[in-house]
């Protein structure tokens, strides 16, 4: 459509797409932090973005997206990571979520250790009920976060390396209102590309 619209070539719209990513991801390095505090509830969750099959001839390769939320804030973090073992989850838990946060799960085996690493650890099986009868417990919070990004992430032309770029703008689109986003974005770009002091040129 920009092609037929704007007489672009195929480069200089990729080149641009590029650009975007860059500012998006950069935003998104900038705010990250860790979430949740001591008693403040973080729920945490795997969610796979596509799946393997077979469309037209080809396969199709999925990207497991490793997530989390706190409830009394909204601050969350998103990770694509290629192994949901316990060295992969724990290190991101550790990097995001603040020790002695309340930390809520299914029942992944990877998160068995959560209460040996300074949380406290709630956890929901997911095969039985939805909400734990006991500690009423659940991870609908995450959930409806997942249900929101998948919305804002491509579904055709995606590519497995771009998917950082992805998360970037859906973290974007849900942290701004509609009529705030086309100026928060100018704002990105000029303080990534500040004109004030324009990078070196390369020797």
């Amino acid at each position: 459509m920009i092609r037929n619209e704007l007489g672009l070539s195929n480069k200089t719209i990729c080149d641009w797409a590029s650009f975007c990513r860059e500012v998006l991801i950069e935003w998104s390095v900038k705010r990250q932090g860790k979430i949740g505090g001591k008693d403040m509830i973080v729920e945490i969750d795997e969610s796979k973005f596509g799946k393997r099959k077979y469309n037209v001839g080809r396969i199709v390769e999925g990207q497991w997206v490793f997530g989390g939320i706190c409830r009394e804030t909204k601050s969350t973090f998103l990770v694509p990571v290629e192994k949901r073992d316990k060295d992969t989850l724990l290190q991101i838990i550790k990097d995001k979520i603040e020790p002695g946060s309340i930390i809520i799960s299914d029942c992944w085996k990877a998160y068995n250790c959560l209460q040996d690493e300074g949380y406290q650890h709630l956890t929901v099986n997911h095969s039985v009920n939805f909400v734990d009868p006991t500690t009423l417990a659940h991870t609908n919070t995450v959930e409806r976060l997942w249900r929101e990004v998948k919305l804002k992430v491509p579904l055709f032309g995606r590519r497995k390396k771009h998917f950082l770029g992805y998360l970037a703008r859906s973290m974007f689109l849900m942290a701004f209102e509609e009529d705030k986003r086309f100026h928060q974005f100018l704002l990105e770009v000029a303080a990534l590309y500040n004109p004030l002091h324009p990078p070196h040129p390369q020797p």
